[in-house]
C-alpha cells in the first residue's frame, strides 16, 4: 500500500501546518450532520465565533464546504446577471482573476488596474469613480498572497458604498491575522478559508453577507445560474434546519478548534505576532542580499522575495526542500519564474519556526552561491 506522510516543513502562503489537537479533532466521531440538530447549533456555534474575526454583527456568517476559490465563485454567481456591470480592482494575480468568473456570469467587467508593488492608488480609483461609477458591484482582494500585497480595503470599500457600489472582498488570505471591520468599512461580502491563517485544512469557504447584499440576490431580473454556487441557499437554513447539502461534519468540527486556538490569544495580540512574523522576514532577508518584491504595504501573513542574483527562485526552493526538508512557495502569473514566498500566518507566525526556516534559508543561499 502508498502511503503519503510529508516529512517537510510547510512555511507556505497556504496551506499551513495544521496543529495537533486540529488534528485530532478531525478525527473525532460525529453524527449525521442532515438529521441531527445539535450539530445545527454547533455549526451557528463555530459561526458566530468567526464575527470576531470579521468584524460584523449585522451580517450573516456561512461556511460551505469547498475551497476558498468557492466562496469567490458563488459571490459573482449569485450577484451577477447578464450585462450587469461590475468592476474588477486589480493590483495582482487574484484582484485580475475576478474578471474570468465574472465573465462566466454574463458581466461586463471593467477593469481598474493600480500597481502590483503597493496597495490601490485611491487617489486614482476617486479620479476614475468620479467619470463613471455605474457598476452594480466591485471585487477587490485585501492579500494578494503571489506578491505578499496587503490592500488598504477600509477606504476603499468607503469610497464604493459612497458610490452606491457593492463591495466583495476576497481575505481568504488575510482574515485571523489581519484587521477586518467589515460593518464599519462598508464590505458587502467577505471571502475566506480554513487553511490560510485559521491552520485548519482546505476544504471549507467562509463567507459572509450583508443585507445590501442578500437584497441584490433577492431582486434579481434572473434566477441564479448555478446551484452549488448559490447563496440563497443559505440565508435561512436556521429557520428551514436543513442545509442544502451534506455538510463535511468532521471538517467542520476540526475547524472550530482552529478557530478556538485563534481566540485563546486577545485578536490584537494575535495581528501583533503576525506583524512581528513579517517584521522578522524582511529584516532577515535583506541582510542575505534578498531583494523585496513590493516597494510598500507588506502583508502580515506572507512575504515575497527575489533571491540574490546568480539564484533562481526554483533553485531556491529545491534546494530547501531537499537539504533542509523545508517548503516555500513559488508565485503565479508573471512572478511564478523570480519570486519566492514565506508564509508566516496561522501556526506558522511563530517565532521557533520563522528563525529555523529563515536560518535554513541562510545556509541554503551560501550554498548555493559557493557551489
Amino acid at each position: 500500500m502508498l502511503f503519503y506522510r510529508p516529512n517537510y516543513l510547510m512555511m507556505t502562503a497556504g496551506p499551513t501546518t495544521v496543529s495537533g489537537n486540529v488534528l485530532h479533532a478531525r478525527s473525532k466521531v460525529f453524527g449525521n450532520p442532515d438529521l441531527d440538530s445539535d450539530f445545527l447549533s454547533y455549526y451557528r456555534f463555530v459561526c458566530h465565533r468567526l464575527s470576531n474575526f470579521l468584524g460584523t454583527e449585522k451580517s450573516k456568517i456561512i461556511i460551505m464546504n469547498g475551497e476558498g476559490m468557492l466562496g469567490l465563485d458563488s459571490a459573482c454567481a449569485s450577484l451577477t446577471e447578464k450585462d450587469d456591470r461590475v468592476l474588477v480592482i486589480s493590483n495582482g494575480f487574484f484582484g485580475e482573476g475576478f474578471k474570468e468568473l465574472i465573465e462566466v456570469y454574463g458581466g461586463d467587467v471593467t477593469v481598474f488596474e493600480s500597481s502590483w508593488k503597493k496597495s490601490v492608488d485611491l487617489e486614482a480609483l476617486t479620479t476614475f469613480l468620479e467619470k463613471d461609477s455605474n457598476f452594480k458591484y466591485a471585487t477587490l482582494v485585501h492579500c494578494d498572497t503571489p506578491s505578499g500585497l496587503l490592500n488598504n480595503i477600509g477606504p476603499i470599500c468607503k469610497l464604493l458604498k459612497s458610490k452606491g457600489i457593492l463591495t466583495v472582498v476576497d481575505t481568504v488570505a488575510a482574515l485571523g491575522g489581519v484587521d477586518f471591520r467589515m460593518d464599519e468599512w462598508g464590505v458587502d461580502i467577505a471571502l475566506s478559508a480554513s487553511q490560510k491563517v485559521f491552520s485548519a485544512a482546505p476544504g471549507l469557504t467562509l463567507v459572509a453577507v450583508s443585507d445590501a447584499a442578500w437584497k441584490a440576490m433577492e431582486n434579481r431580473a434572473t434566477p441564479i445560474q448555478s446551484f452549488y454556487c448559490n447563496l440563497l441557499l443559505w440565508k435561512n437554513i436556521e429557520e428551514k434546519k436543513v442545509f442544502p447539502y451534506t455538510m463535511p461534519a468532521s471538517d467542520i468540527i476540526s475547524f472550530g478548534t482552529a478557530v478556538d486556538n485563534l481566540l485563546s490569544e486577545t485578536l490584537y495580540r494575535v495581528f501583533d505576532r503576525h506583524e512581528e512574523m513579517r517584521d522578522l522576514c524582511i529584516e532577515r532577508l535583506k541582510s542575505f542580499g534578498c531583494s523585496l518584491y513590493l516597494e510598500s504595504d507588506f502583508s502580515p501573513t506572507v512575504t515575497a522575495f527575489l533571491p540574490p542574483k546568480g539564484i533562481t527562485a526554483a533553485e531556491l526552493i529545491n534546494h530547501l526542500r531537499e537539504n533542509y526538508n523545508i517548503l516555500l512557495s513559488g508565485s503565479y502569473g508573471p512572478l511564478s519564474d523570480t519570486v519566492v514566498r514565506i508564509g508566516h500566518m496561522g501556526e506558522n507566525a511563530r517565532e521557533d519556526r520563522i528563525r529555523f526556516t529563515l536560518d535554513c534559508l541562510e545556509k541554503t543561499i551560501f550554498e548555493l552561491k559557493n557551489r
